[in-house]
């Protein structure tokens, strides 16, 4: 069975990835997502989910701090799950994981957002050229990302 990473960060990308929870059944997952008020409930409702700090780019100084601590739990956690595949929706969380993946020559699939409609996403640009299946939710982003698949929304 294949071990595949499901990592987001929260709000709206989390609940983008949570739409591909009938795939949870299929293999052998985590779910990472950043801790906050509204994400604990996870660890009730899904079987395996590991936590990464909260951070913000509005707060830029605490959150240099964060995503540095942020890179060293991802690499902890990439190594004790040993993922196949990692797949998210993005955006900053993801980042570091995508690109430990990829540096263990294992798969990354990257599912942009549904929000930008017409621009990607600063994270997904970082992703795109090492992504091995990049997927967009809208056919305008082709233009953006010409080898990206568009398989509409996941919702």
């Amino acid at each position: 069975m294949k071990k595949v990473i499901f990592i987001s960060s929260g709000g709206g990308h989390l609940e983008e990835l949570l739409a591909l929870k009938s795939l949870f059944n299929e293999v052998n997952y985590c779910l990472i997502t950043e801790k906050t008020d509204t994400t604990t409930y996870l660890k009730e409702r899904f079987k395996k989910v590991r936590y990464l700090i909260y951070g913000t780019q509005d707060h830029l100084l605490p959150y240099l701090f964060i995503f540095s601590f942020n890179i060293l739990l991802s690499f902890i956690m990439f190594l004790i799950e040993k993922p196949d595949v990692v797949i998210t929706t993005g955006t900053h969380t993801a980042v570091p994981m995508c690109k430990i993946a990829h540096l263990f020559h294992k798969k990354v699939i990257w599912i942009e957002t549904m929000a930008n409609i017409t621009t990607g996403t600063k994270a997904g640009r970082m992703i795109y050229p090492i992504a091995d299946k990049f997927i967009v939710q809208w056919p305008e982003l082709l233009e953006v990302y010409p080898n990206a698949e568009c398989w509409g929304s996941i919702f």
